[in-house]
């Protein structure tokens, strides 16, 4: 984290704020995650320099700028399409080319990418996605906060023989994850 600028992914007038343990917003509802639970969630995923990781929820590209330095490649998805294209300026500019955003519905994972060593989920969803854990390598980890809109826990799924191997790791807060296999998109 200490190698990862986190105040080049975020609002110009939110830059004194960088370093705090905060989740800042970020434009279109969204925020770049509280520092402690970017972390916290990295840790648990135990990613590797040989990973094929799926990230989603990119927002500016903070935790695939993260993700990137630990991983072989990433391939992140954000639903909006503003924060994707300043995720690939962001990553772009400061030399990341590990790292591939797509623009899309990221409740469905990746399928043209899997299967992938390790997937993180950076918003709340109500149940893990079964698309995601579909695309998930045996002996793969995915990480997600699963709950309601306003309260989550974060899971660690692991999958082996198959199937989900599931422990409960944290309380936290996510914004919800808007998709086919997430929350419907308020109105």
């Amino acid at each position: 984290m200490e190698r990862v600028p986190r105040h080049e992914f975020v609002e110009e007038h939110f830059r004194f704020r960088a370093y705090d343990d905060d989740p800042l917003p970020i434009g279109e509802g969204q925020t770049v995650s509280q520092p402690f639970m970017v972390a916290y969630m990295l840790e648990a995923l135990e990613v590797t320099p040989e990973h094929h990781v799926l990230e989603v929820g990119t927002g500016t590209g903070y935790q695939a700028a993260l993700l990137a330095d630990l991983a072989r490649d990433v391939i992140t998805i954000e639903r909006h399409g503003p924060l994707a294209d300043a995720a690939r300026r962001n990553l772009d500019r400061l030399g990341y080319r590990n790292v591939t955003v797509i623009t899309g519905d990221g409740t469905q994972g990746w399928s043209e990418a899997a299967p992938y060593d390790r997937i993180i989920v950076a918003a709340a969803a109500p149940r893990v996605p079964p698309s995601q854990f579909e695309q998930l390598a045996e002996g793969g980890k995915l990480i997600v906060p699963v709950g309601s809109t306003e309260l989550q826990e974060v899971l660690l799924v692991e999958k082996k023989d198959g199937r989900p191997l599931t422990r409960q790791l944290e309380g936290c807060r996510f914004v919800p994850l808007i998709g086919t296999e997430g929350f419907s998109p308020p109105r």
